[in-house]
């Protein structure tokens, strides 16, 4: 058995890789290489900093370069555009696609981008002007602009002679369009039906209703309606109707994950663009806004507790407790606050059960609030032996997870009314609000009891 036959898992194949590299073995670098498919290279690149990375680059088969570059991260392919010429690239996109050749295009520079456009095949030209004509984040930039698509009133022997001559189908394609003479799409029709049904009967027959995505549509609600349905192949019309593009197994799979991706950054405050072994510099300033935006909250909770020193200064054992009450509000509400964000990512809150919403996380926080004060008071009285201070630490509790519970369910559904990204923003505001909420009737309390 091969070395490289003995990994069964990423963490193997990694470790087998760098094992290659610190040896400068090159043939066995080759040879592994010559047998990685397009996925697991462009996985391989993006798991190694730039630098060896960079080394990696000369062991990716020439025959396959385009169609590794389309798959890695924007980043990554940014970095490795910059140093090429526009005949490296023309060379490179030879043979692509056009969604291919869209996502090599889109980090190239303007001049490059003319170069090429010269030297692409005239239809293949036009997808890729199509593609790049359409914001990021919209359907339209994912779809695959080639559609198999026939008129209705042909025969099903009609069209798989059509499809033979024209070598018309590949591995994604999942269906046929049915159109008119607009290209309206009227239906679709399986492949499968295309070769069991009888050849002398026309498509119009076996024509299977169809749901469709705008291609304007946002990809995030495009994604949530994917998940909700499970569909894998979905075609695309604009605004009148006419069908533009499909998005394929593949599409749908990359507009979801990228979603998700979004989402999980958003939520930590960081960029799209950031990767595990994106560069120190470009970490650091993607991630210094949000960090700045905290720190500004921070000092607002830092504000509410100067308000109240005097108690502080006469009673220590407030200011050994208070972390503990920001503390378990904040996690009370980040719970409610990943569940909402999640249902909002699938759709399913709208209308009616946002209300049956408010009332459960409500009575949730209100249920652990009741229960993890009476803990956290139990511990401070053996702690302290003040039945004062317990009696204040376990309102406090009680109020600030209670209200961090509907804070986390507010808080994404106004940003959402109000079109920012729940994801992006929520986790900061709902730090700030428990924060505030539990220093306040901590520090509140013990000023009206103790004092």
């Amino acid at each position: 058995m091969r070395d490289e036959e003995k990994y069964t898992n990423t963490e193997e194949q990694l470790l087998y890789l760098q094992k290659l590299l610190d040896e400068e073995d090159t043939a066995a670098l080759n040879e592994l290489f010559q047998e990685l498919d397009i996925l697991a290279i462009a996985r391989t690149l993006e798991s190694f900093p730039a630098k060896t990375r960079d080394l990696l680059w000369d062991y990716i088969p020439d025959a396959v370069l385009g169609e590794v570059l389309a798959e890695v991260d924007e980043d990554i392919r940014a970095d490795y555009i910059e140093d090429l010429s526009a005949s490296d690239v023309e060379q490179i996109v030879r043979g692509l696609d056009a969604q291919e050749v869209a996502e090599v295009l889109d980090v190239a520079d303007e001049e490059i981008k003319t170069t090429v456009y010269a030297s692409l095949d005239q239809e293949i030209r036009a997808q890729v002007e199509n593609l790049h004509a359409y914001e990021d984040d919209v359907v339209g930039r994912y779809m695959d602009p080639e559609t198999v698509n026939v008129k209705q009133g042909v025969s099903l022997e009609a069209v798989q002679r059509y499809i033979r001559i024209h070598h018309l189908l590949d591995d994604e394609s999942q269906q046929i369009m049915i159109t008119d003479k607009e290209k309206r799409l009227l239906g679709t029709l399986s492949l499968i039906d295309l070769i069991k049904q009888p050849q002398e009967a026309v498509v119009d027959e076996y024509m299977d209703d169809f749901f469709t995505l705008n291609d304007q549509m946002k990809v995030s609600d495009a994604a949530a309606l994917l998940r909700s349905k499970e569909l894998h192949f979905v075609p695309v019309c604009d605004s009148d109707g006419l069908l533009v593009g499909q998005l394929n197994a593949a599409d749908v799979f990359e507009i979801t994950q990228d979603d998700a991706d979004m989402t999980l950054k958003h939520m930590s405050g960081v960029s799209d663009e950031e990767e595990v072994f994106t560069p120190i510099a470009r970490s650091a300033k993607s991630r210094g806004i949000w960090l700045g935006i905290n720190l500004l909250t921070a000092f607002l909770a830092a504000f509410v507790i100067g308000q109240f020193e005097a108690v502080l200064d006469q009673i220590v054992a407030l200011a050994i407790l208070m972390p503990v009450v920001a503390s378990m509000g904040g996690i009370a509400g980040s719970q409610t606050l990943t569940v909402v964000i999640r249902g909002l990512a699938l759709g399913q809150l709208a209308g009616n059960n946002k209300r049956w919403l408010y009332n459960k996380e409500l009575w949730v926080g209100m249920s652990n609030g009741f229960v993890w004060a009476l803990v956290v008071g139990g511990i401070s009285y053996l702690w302290f032996s003040d039945p004062l201070i317990t009696l204040v630490i376990t309102l406090a509790i009680f109020i600030n997870m209670s209200l961090a519970n509907l804070s986390g369910v507010l808080i994404p559904l106004v940003l959402k009314r109000l079109q920012i990204d729940p994801a992006l923003s929520g986790a900061v505001i709902l730090t700030t609000v428990t924060d505030v909420v539990g220093f306040l009737s901590f520090l509140g309390l013990a000023t009206l009891i103790i004092l």
